[in-house]
């Protein structure tokens, strides 16, 4: 599960980037209930969704003709310049130069070897989102990538993340999830899946799917497609883990919606708990 103190290797922060501000704000307003903190000139309009008063993720305007519209998972780094090295020597590539956020932090952004990106928070007055794991906030972290092994590798040396093998129940399908150094499998963030396993990701390309919490799936699709937006992974259900499926936006960025099965306790739970 996702760890709230945001460990250096885990995913402390999302944003998406949209060719429509006030169209994703219906979108995802009208699915998750998130609201729009608009950001000023000082941030180049980079603005905040939020969620109860909670920072759920940032939004930013990218004109059609410069990038596709597209979710990004940041990785959280206590040395941005340090990581950026990192990346370099394991065969990954610089995206754009580790840069000043204001006072908020530094960031970066890379390239895998396998081609997807991925970014790095390090963070000051901002230390990543304020609500995880919760209804309407991001629950887990997907990469879909050409070779598992070779991803797992270059994380690996990168961020010094390990790997453990999840069997599927029912299945002869083995997933494999990671978790920050010095922390155990029940802090498991995410999961590495070769491409040709969905074919409907596999069309994208390289990349990461951010998941978010929802109470039904199967309503939260339905809801997704009223707004404007399409079925991409029909509703399914994973014995032991829960229920998800995957979607897109209005403008074609790709995320993915999960009703956890509860844990022991009665906690929400995520892959690889």
């Amino acid at each position: 599960m996702l760890n709230p103190a945001f460990p250096d290797g885990a995913p402390n922060w999302i944003d998406l980037g949209t060719p429509d501000l006030d169209g994703a704000l219906t979108f995802y307003g009208g699915l998750l209930g998130w609201e729009l903190l608009a950001g000023g000139p000082e941030v180049g309009g980079y603005g905040m969704f939020t969620l109860d008063g909670h920072t759920v993720a940032g939004v930013m305007t990218v004109p059609e003709e410069q990038s596709s519209s597209a979710w990004s998972v940041y990785f959280r780094s206590s040395d941005v310049n340090s990581t950026a090295q990192l990346v370099n020597q394991a065969g990954g590539r610089l995206a754009f130069e580790p840069m000043e956020v204001l006072d908020y932090g530094r960031m970066g952004g890379f390239l895998d070897p396998g081609g997807a990106y991925f970014g790095v928070w390090q963070p000051r007055q901002n230390p990543g989102v304020g609500m995880i794991q919760q209804p309407g906030s991001l629950l887990w972290v997907e990469l879909y990538t050409p070779d598992v092994p070779a991803a797992s590798r270059f994380f690996g040396d990168v961020f010094r993340w390990k790997t453990e093998p999840l069997e599927v129940e029912g299945t002869e399908y083995v997933y494999t999830t990671v978790h920050p150094a010095g922390t155990g499998p029940e802090l498991s963030f995410g999961g590495l899946v070769a491409m040709g396993d969905v074919p409907a990701e596999a069309a994208r390309g390289p990349h990461w799917l951010p998941y978010f919490e929802v109470e039904d799936v199967e309503g939260a699709v339905a809801a997704a497609k009223r707004l404007g937006g399409a079925e991409a992974l029909p509703p399914m259900e994973v014995p032991g883990v829960g229920t998800m499926a995957n979607v897109t936006d209005p403008y074609g960025a790709v995320f993915a919606l999960m009703k956890p099965q509860p844990r022991q306790g009665g906690e929400g739970g995520a892959p690889g708990d």
